[in-house]
């Protein structure tokens, strides 16, 4: 069994910064690609960031310079810095993992089940 778990979500006024956290727990052999997704209501789930197992980084426009994602592999865990913050923002983030248990011969995609994010204006 895998789990993700996300925290660091909260209030947070336009301007401000929160820093998110996902760990994975459980039957790890390794992890491949992270990120992090978001959904804001009535919209549909969009990516936000990725980081590859190498520690290459991708980014959606609308975060370009004020996100920052990183990983500690040590940890199985997964960043997200998030400077600037802007209402547009508000959003339930997800962290998203490929994920090898032992038991099985290849990757497979396991999802978080969420963290709030408000930025007040």
């Amino acid at each position: 069994q895998v789990q993700l778990v996300e925290s660091g979500g909260g209030l947070v006024q336009a301007g401000g910064s929160l820093r998110l956290s996902c760990v994975a727990s459980g039957s790890i052999f390794s992890i491949n690609d992270m990120g992090w997704y978001r959904q804001a209501p009535g919209k549909q789930r969009e990516l936000v960031a990725t980081i590859t197992s190498g520690n290459s980084t991708n980014y959606a426009d609308s975060v370009k310079g004020r996100f920052t994602i990183s990983r500690d592999n040590a940890k199985n865990t997964a960043y997200l810095q998030m400077n600037s913050l802007k209402p547009e923002d508000t959003a339930a983030y997800y962290c998203n993992a490929y994920i090898k248990p032992p038991y099985r011969r290849s990757y497979s995609n396991y999802w978080g089940q969420g963290t709030q994010v408000t930025v007040s204006s």
